[in-house]
C-alpha cells in the first residue's frame, strides 16, 4: 500500500532522490516507479536481528546521505532506526496509525462505527509533515497493448500451459488470507470456482502461496476445466503482469486485493472479521464491490487475527456462494 504514495511522491517532486527500504522480495512492486526511486532490500530475520542488527543496518544506510527519514511502519524495528537517525541529526517523521480510533472501531461494546482515514493517506501524511505536497495517484495501469507487456503475458501463459484464452473473460481468485477471520469457507469458495469453470468463455486463475495453499489450488485446477493454479509457478513480477490482464479479481482482505489494485484491476473482496472502515480497502476500488454482512460484532479485529468470540464466524457464513457469484458477474 506504500507503492502509490512513493510513486506519486517521486513523480510530483522529481528533483529529489528517494530510497525505499523493505524486505527484498517486495522489490518488483517498485519496478515501475520513476528512476529517482531506488529500492534497498534487506533480510531482517537473518542479517539484522535485534538491537545490534538494527544498529548495523543504520550504519549501512548512512552511506546514502539522507536528508530526512520517513517511517511508514512504526514498529519496534523502525522505532530503533528512528532513534539512531535522530541522534545523527536527521529530520525524522513517522506514520500515525490511528490506533485509538481502530480500538474504538473493533471493541465489543459501544463501537465508534465510522470510516477511518485510509492507510494510503496516512502514508502520504508522513511526507506532508516533512514539507511535501502530495496527492497519491494510481501507479500502475492496465498495460495490455504495450508490446513488451504483451510478450511477457504470452510467456506467462506458455509457462502455465493454458493457451492464450483469446476472447475469454479472465477471473482471478485468491481465496486465502493470513488469518482465519478473513477467509471465506473453502467449500463455499470451491462452489464459486466450479460455477465459473462451467462457462466456456471464462478462464479462472487461482492465486496463493505456501505448500498447503498450493495443494488445494492444484486440486481445484485438476478438477475443473479452464482453471489454472499459478501458486508456486510465477514470481511476484509475473503475478503482477497477469493481474493487469484480469477482468476481475476475487480476493479476501489480503495482499492480493492490494496487488490487483495497483494495476487498476476491479476487485470483488470478501470481508468477515475485518472491515473497510479500518482503512485497508483496496486503492481506488469501489466500495460497491465489497461483500460483507452487517453484524453488531463487526469488525472485531483490525487485521483478522483475533478468534471469533461468538465461535460461529457468522460474518463469513452469512455470505453465500451465490452472493459472490452475482457480485463477480455484475463486475464483469
Amino acid at each position: 500500500m506504500t507503492v502509490p504514495v512513493i510513486d506519486s511522491l517521486a513523480r510530483q517532486h522529481p528533483a529529489n532522490q528517494y530510497t525505499m527500504l523493505s524486505q527484498s522480495f517486495l522489490q518488483p512492486l517498485f519496478a515501475h516507479c520513476p528512476e529517482n526511486v531506488r529500492f534497498v532490500g534487506v533480510d531482517l530475520y537473518n542479517n539484522y536481528k535485534g538491537i545490534l542488527g538494527m544498529y548495523r543496518l543504520y550504519r549501512e544506510l548512512l552511506k546514502h546521505n539522507f536528508d530526512a527519514v520517513a517511517d511508514l511502519h512504526d514498529v519496534l524495528r523502525t522505532k530503533l532506526l528512528r532513534i539512531f537517525f535522530r541522534c545523527s541529526g536527521l529530520k525524522v517523521r513517522h506514520i500515525d496509525k490511528g490506533r485509538k480510533d481502530k480500538r474504538r472501531l473493533t471493541r465489543k461494546k459501544n463501537k465508534l462505527f465510522r470510516q477511518l482515514k485510509p492507510t494510503i493517506e496516512r502514508y502520504a501524511d508522513v511526507f506532508r509533515v516533512l514539507g511535501y505536497k502530495l496527492t497519491p495517484q494510481p501507479p500502475l495501469h492496465r498495460r495490455g497493448g504495450e508490446e513488451q507487456h504483451d510478450v511477457s503475458m504470452k510467456n506467462i501463459l506458455a509457462s502455465l500451459s493454458c493457451g492464450e484464452g483469446k476472447g475469454m473473460r479472465w477471473i482471478g481468485i485468491a481465496p486465502f488470507a493470513k488469518h482465519e477471520g478473513k477467509i471465506f469457507p473453502l467449500d463455499r469458495m470451491e462452489q464459486v470456482v466450479a460455477h465459473f469453470a462451467k462457462k466456456d468463455d471464462v478462464m479462472v486463475f487461482l492465486f496463493g502461496g505456501g505448500a498447503n495453499e498450493k495443494k488445494i489450488l492444484d486440486e481445484w485446477s485438476a478438477k475443473y476445466p479452464r482453471t489454472v493454479s499459478v501458486a508456486g509457478k510465477l514470481d511476484l513480477s509475473a503475478e503482477l503482469v497477469l493481474m493487469s490482464f484480469l477482468d476481475v479479481m476475487l480476493s479476501m482482505d489480503s495482499a492480493n486485493m492490494h496487488l490487483a489494485s495497483l494495476n487498476s484491476t476491479p476487485v470483488v473482496s470478501v470481508w468477515g472479521a475485518t472491515h473497510p472502515y479500518a482503512g485497508f480497502y483496496g486503492y481506488n476500488q469501489s466500495l460497491d464491490n465489497a461483500l460483507q454482512v452487517d453484524l453488531f460484532c463487526r469488525p472485531c479485529s483490525v487485521y483478522g487475527s483475533k478468534p471469533c468470540y461468538r465461535k460461529n464466524t457468522e460474518c463469513m457464513t452469512k455470505i453465500t456462494p451465490q452472493m459472490v457469484i452475482e457480485k463477480i458477474q455484475s463486475s464483469l
